[in-house]
């Protein structure tokens, strides 16, 4: 999955399984959604970011918005 320059940044965390979540609840809805993972491994700080093509961005930010619930 080559990721396009045009892609755009939909949710960022330092939380790995938040990333995880996000990104299995916009597969589940077919927008292929790419896993970034820009933590320090030492220190295990930094973004994890979830990146979608251009169409796609306002389905995700809805979905992430309207359904995507963290404890």
């Amino acid at each position: 999955n080559r990721m396009d320059s045009k892609w755009q940044k939909v949710f960022s965390t330092q939380q790995r399984y938040q990333a995880e979540i996000v990104k299995a609840v916009l597969d589940d809805h077919s927008l292929n959604p790419v896993l970034i993972d820009k933590q320090d491994r030492a220190y295990h700080f930094g973004p994890i970011e979830i990146y979608v093509a251009p169409d796609c961005v306002i389905s995700a930010l809805k979905i992430i918005h309207d359904d995507i619930r963290f404890k």
